[in-house]
């Protein structure tokens, strides 16, 4: 008889297969480079197509008009909870907001005595703003998330920028990713306790097969006398971390100068009330799922040659 050689069910580029500790994840800012606000917190809303016109070079359909899915998520503003001071990667300064408002205030423990002037500190070679979001505004929920928002520029510039927005509400509009392109980081949907047959993708055994069709044929050999992590098990399947690179900005808006909400709201979400934006694409998470728009880490040169002129919604 034939020797089998089957390649392994399920890839191990991402172990261990758990939820993830936080709903935002933390981000590698000295990887990525930019002007101004470097990211954004947003809120997904869901899905839908939209009507644009082509205008990449070289294109099969350049100057057509084409059909695209996109996925839409609202932007509400946010702001600076503090302003963090580096040096050689290490924290040497946080400075506190006074004003920090009162969700703020009930989600984390302040300090009693903590330095106020921006200008109090002197040794430093990178400044990154600790933002939350004002998700109150949205009608979703009212409890803001939090996350570190790095700054484009030169030190002087990051200096400027805090300095003029720290008690002011940073708005979408400062959020401008190269060539239009952003990536998004957010957890998947969560779907619990899965089989090996979902969460790996192994084959189902054939019909005759004894102890259940959706389970592996073997737990590994007899010695070493011990089930090892590569054999696929059922187990948590969801809420992980994940990146989707690339994603075209397709619109950028607010609710106000161009409303797209339907009369009934979007479906799990409602209605839109602040600013909003589409992506090109589908987006990791359920509706209302926090995600972390920011500027592209590895654009390539097909991503950054798309382009599209917004028409419409269908």
């Amino acid at each position: 008889m034939a020797k089998l050689s089957v390649s392994r069910s399920g890839s191990l580029q991402f172990w261990p297969r758990k939820r993830a500790r936080k709903l935002l994840p933390s981000v590698n800012w000295s990887a990525i480079s930019g002007k101004g606000l470097l990211g954004f917190i947003c809120y997904k809303v869901g899905m839908a197509s939209a009507y644009v016109k082509d205008l990449t070079p070289d294109s099969l359909s350049k100057n057509k008009r084409i059909i695209i899915p996109v996925s839409i998520v609202e932007c509400p503003p946010m702001k600076i909870f503090s302003a963090r001071f580096y040096k050689n990667n290490r924290v040497v300064a946080d400075i506190l907001n006074a004003s920090v408002e009162k969700e703020m205030k009930k989600k984390l423990k302040l300090p009693k005595n903590y330095v106020k002037d921006v200008d109090g500190v002197k040794d430093y070679d990178d400044i990154r703003i600790i933002a939350y979001s004002l998700v109150k505004k949205t009608g979703i929920k009212k409890t803001p998330d939090i996350e570190e928002i790095a700054i484009g520029g030169s030190v002087e510039e990051k200096l400027q920028f805090v300095k003029e927005h720290f008690n002011k509400e940073l708005n979408f509009s400062l959020f401008n990713p190269q060539n239009s392109l952003v990536d998004v980081r957010g957890l998947t949907k969560a779907h619990g306790l899965s089989g090996p047959v979902k969460r790996f993708g192994i084959g189902l055994k054939q019909h005759k097969s004894e102890k259940g069709r959706r389970r592996p044929g073997s737990l590994g050999p007899w010695h070493p006398a011990r089930v090892t992590f590569r054999v696929s098990q059922a187990g948590q399947l969801g809420m992980f971390t994940r990146i989707a690179y690339n994603n075209n900005l397709i619109l950028k808006g607010d609710i106000i100068s161009n409303n797209i909400n339907p009369p009934q709201g979007f479906n799990h979400f409602g209605k839109i009330n602040t600013s909003f934006a589409f992506l090109r694409g589908s987006v990791q998470g359920p509706a209302k799922r926090q995600v972390l728009l920011t500027s592209p880490l590895r654009e390539t040169r097909k991503t950054m040659k798309k382009k599209f002129e917004f028409i419409g919604l269908i």
